[in-house]
C-alpha cells in the first residue's frame, strides 16, 4: 500500500487504439496550498479525453494528484500542470481538464484546458431519433 505520492503518471496500452471514444473521470478530493496565505484549496478534477495509443493508469493518477497537496500553486498554473503531464505521457488525440475550485473569499474558480493532437477533429455528434 502506497504511503507516499508519486511525480509520475503510468499508462498503459490502449485496448482500441483504432476507435475514437472517451474517457472521463472525476477527482472530487484535490488539494493544494494557496501559495500566498498557506490555506488549503480545494477542487474538484473533470478529466476527458479520447486515447491515442496509451490510456492513464488510474492508481498512479491518485497518486500523482496526491502530489499537490503539500505543494503552493495557484489555480490557473496547477490546472496547466496538470494538463500538460497528462498530454505529455498520454499523447491523446484530445484532452480536456477542468478544475472546479471550492469558494474561498467569495469567489468560485474554474479553470478549463484543452490540448488537442495536431490534426485531430472530433467526429460530428450523432442525432437519434
Amino acid at each position: 500500500m502506497p504511503s507516499q505520492p508519486a511525480e509520475r503518471i503510468e499508462t498503459f496500452p490502449n485496448p482500441q487504439p483504432r476507435a475514437d471514444y472517451t474517457i472521463r473521470m472525476r477527482i472530487p478530493e484535490f488539494t493544494c496550498l494557496c501559495p500566498r496565505t498557506g490555506q488549503p484549496d480545494f477542487a474538484t478534477l473533470e478529466l476527458a479525453y479520447v486515447p491515442d495509443q496509451r490510456c492513464v493508469e488510474l492508481k498512479s493518477l491518485k497518486l500523482y494528484i496526491w502530489s499537490f497537496r503539500d505543494r503552493g500553486v495557484f489555480h490557473e498554473a496547477v490546472t496547466n500542470e496538470i494538463a500538460d503531464e497528462l498530454a505529455h505521457q498520454l499523447e491523446p488525440r484530445y484532452l480536456r481538464l477542468e478544475a472546479r475550485f471550492k469558494v474561498r473569499g467569495g469567489i468560485h474558480t474554474r479553470v478549463i484546458v484543452e490540448r488537442r493532437a495536431s490534426g485531430w477533429q472530433a467526429p460530428p455528434p450523432v442525432s437519434l431519433p
